[in-house]
């Protein structure tokens, strides 16, 4: 009775195995084929940008120039969206702009000091670095809504810059 209790798990474990490889394969197949078509501004599909004013996946197709970059939306018709309230989806289109690597950051988003790689944490989906501890749990302290509105809205212009390269494509 051990024996086939032992069988069928090893059955059923080379199954579920072989499931989680084909699914793997699917998904990275899946991520190609988004890198050549909608999802991805970069031919890497490492992180999946999100359009600003709906939270779907960006197309390619589908940009404007903001702050000496590109900013992309899933769709056409969320530009003008954008375009008439940049101000309430500059948090998701600066975050968008640092994902992408066509921004940087340079220095610290609550003082402008010099950044302290011990006090890197992630605010949304962007890794940021502080001048000091304080600043960090400044931020570490807040509501995630105030912390985009801290580091990605009101220290955004101080603390991330333009990358070298999209300085030369422009």
């Amino acid at each position: 009775m051990k024996r086939v209790m032992m069988v069928a798990t090893g059955a059923a474990v080379l199954f579920v195995g072989a499931g989680w490889v084909a699914a793997d394969d699917q998904g990275a197949s899946k991520c190609a084929d988004q890198a050549k078509s909608t999802c991805c501004a970069s031919e890497s599909c490492a992180v999946v940008l999100k359009c600003p004013v709906s939270g779907a996946p960006i197309s390619r197709e589908a940009s404007v120039d903001y702050k000496g970059a590109k900013v992309y939306f899933c769709c056409s018709g969320c530009i003008p969206k954008f375009k008439e309230s940049s101000a309430k989806y500059q948090a998701k289109a600066h975050e968008q702009l640092v994902l992408s690597g066509q921004f940087k950051q340079v220095a610290c988003p609550l003082t402008g000091g010099k950044l302290n790689e011990a006090t890197k944490t992630k605010v949304g989906g962007v890794e940021v670095c502080f001048c000091c501890k304080n600043c960090q749990s400044k931020v570490a302290k807040a509501e995630p809504d105030l912390q985009y509105q801290m580091v990605l809205v009101k220290g955004f212009d101080k603390a991330f810059a333009i990358t070298k390269q999209e300085k030369e494509s422009k």
